[in-house]
């Protein structure tokens, strides 16, 4: 299996023409966030070869560069999902174009539902460690290579480094920051109460249905990993309400501005 397409590389060397240090990758009803962060180029999705589709509503499917606080960025508005049909190495497509392009950080953002206690709609959860529950990897069928292994070192996902840079921002900012471990399902119906006992029986805080797939990419390429989990409702059978993709869409537009203020200082940090 390639790492990246021939004409995915040669169109963002045309394209874009510069490199960047972090990536974002935004999750459900986190788009806006790219407003509140400077950027001067904007390629939808569908104009980059070899990039697959995005058809969930609240991903707009828009890769946005720019210099955030004096980093160059990359920005990925809109997630690839395995729930959509696509192949495991499709969903961690935007972080092996963030690698192409130089970036040595790539930031992962989520909606998810929260199962630990202290998880209530509208927390933020720096993760910690991860499960993976979608029954596939990113890696399979890689062929090792220079600066890439299928056989990755998972025992250190995600940055000791960046989780407490970000805990201290933050603090700094008024906002209460939770660190735990995330469960990553496929999807896209949402888990049972009896799925949800089990995940917390497993030591999961908070469940969704992505993220971890990216990760798996940016480790076996040795990228530097922070990931955030905007909690956007209660996980199955720990909340009154049905669950819907609207309440998802809604609780994470209201952690936004929060988001990007926090990114906001990150840069500030890592520059």
């Amino acid at each position: 299996m390639a790492l990246i397409a021939k004409e995915t590389s040669a169109f963002l060397e045309k394209e874009i023409g510069r490199s960047v240090r972090m990536a974002i990758i935004l999750g459900s009803g986190l788009n806006p966030v790219v407003r509140e962060l400077p950027t001067d180029q904007l390629i939808p999705y569908k104009d980059i070869p070899g990039f697959p589709t995005v058809g969930v509503k609240g991903h707009a499917g828009n890769l946005h560069i720019g210099v955030v606080a004096g980093g160059p960025c990359a920005l990925f508005a809109g997630r690839v999902h395995y729930y959509e049909g696509h192949r495991m190495a499709q969903v961690a497509y935007p972080v092996t174009v963030a690698h192409a392009l130089g970036a040595q950080i790539v930031m992962v953002t989520n909606a998810a539902g929260g199962i630990h206690p202290a998880l209530q709609t509208g927390a933020f959860m720096l993760i910690r460690d991860q499960i993976n529950l979608m029954g596939s990897s990113p890696l399979m069928g890689l062929t090792p290579s220079k600066g890439v292994t299928p056989f990755a070192d998972m025992s250190r996902a995600y940055s000791k480094r960046l989780r407490q840079l970000a805990d201290s921002v933050f603090r700094e900012q008024g906002e209460d920051v939770f660190e735990g471990v995330l469960a990553a399902v496929c999807g896209p119906a949402y888990e049972t109460p009896a799925e949800v006992r089990m995940l917390r029986a497993l030591g999961a805080d908070a469940v969704c249905m992505s993220t971890v797939p990216e990760v798996i990419m940016a480790r076996a390429l040795d990228m530097e990993v922070l990931g955030i989990s905007c909690i956007t409702n209660r996980a199955a059978g720990l909340q009154q309400a049905p669950l819907s993709h609207e309440e998802v869409m809604r609780a994470g537009a209201a952690q936004v501005r929060s988001l990007a203020s926090v990114l906001k200082g990150l840069f500030v940090r890592l520059a």
